[in-house]
């Protein structure tokens, strides 16, 4: 089954985070339609928040096409988003999990490391490359 995460120190707020992680699972084919979430009372279980923060993002998903709550059984997945196919992207995978190895190895912290991730990002796309 799915289960959630919390980082504390992203700044992102909770209920956010639980909507990005569902949405990257239907990208990397994790979830598929039909899936089930975990119910509002077992991920309040497994992550110590309150039932409310829950409850709003799957009423954001769920606002947004990619979730249907269906009383007394819980929340399924209903979007299709095809996800990225494996074989193409395993080499940059593969890159990209060594690049933050080697920050990591250097010194860089998860805000270092996402900073830098964005900038980068940013900056390429300023340039027209993304």
């Amino acid at each position: 089954m799915f289960q959630f995460r919390l980082d504390g120190s992203s700044g992102v707020p909770a209920y956010l985070q639980l909507v990005q992680q569902v949405r990257q699972a239907l990208l990397l084919g994790y979830l598929r339609s039909g899936d089930q979430l975990p119910t509002v009372k077992e991920a309040v279980a497994s992550l110590a928040i309150n039932p409310n923060t829950v409850v709003k993002a799957y009423r954001q998903l769920e606002n947004e096409g990619m979730v249907t709550a269906r009383p007394g059984q819980g929340t399924f997945i209903t979007a299709t988003i095809e996800p990225v196919a494996p074989g193409p992207h395993a080499r940059l995978r593969r890159s990209l999990e060594q690049w933050v190895r080697d920050a990591y190895t250097a010194g860089l912290d998860d805000d270092m490391v996402t900073a830098m991730f964005a900038t980068v990002r940013t900056e390429l796309r300023a340039e027209g490359v993304a």
